[in-house]
């Protein structure tokens, strides 16, 4: 998971929270130090730091990962094994540079969120007004207008 994209990691940097915004805040687990923690209650490797990335693992992509990766692929128009098989390929700054170009609001230039396609500063009355703040839209027109490029 790339933090910088997650809703959780975006309304802390906005401080939505002192905008009326209802979002949990999060820093990211790199950014302190954990292991990812989608998985690493599921990995032993991730729990003993033997590995940094799930690619390195002989595992890889392990069916807790599959799981993981499916359902972000249908509800957050992203993948964690394309993401790590990218990072495998190119590297982590290559990877990091062409996630912000590719999630980049064509607005104001922010990062948008996977999670539900806003930008959390053109986008605040949107996420405001949203019942499930982690979620996109329904409906194909909105997903078509929000999705990254």
């Amino acid at each position: 998971m790339n933090c910088s994209l997650c809703a959780a990691y975006l309304a802390l940097k906005n401080n939505v929270k002192s905008q009326g915004v209802q979002i949990p805040y999060c820093v990211g687990c790199r950014p302190r130090g954990k292991q990812c923690a989608l998985l690493k209650k599921r990995c032993p490797r991730l729990l003993k730091s033997e590995i940094k990335f799930c690619f390195e693992c002989t595992d890889f992509p392990c069916a807790p990962l599959k799981t993981i990766d499916k359902r972000y692929r249908s509800r957050y128009h992203m993948s964690m094994i394309e993401n790590l098989n990218t990072i495998k390929q190119v590297g982590i700054e290559r990877f990091l540079a062409e996630q912000e170009q590719k999630w980049k609001c064509s607005k104001c230039g922010q990062t948008i969120s996977c999670h539900n396609g806003l930008c959390f500063i053109c986008d605040l009355e949107k996420l405001k007004a949203k019942k499930q703040k982690t979620r996109w839209e329904e409906t194909d027109k909105m997903r078509q207008s929000c999705s990254p490029h």
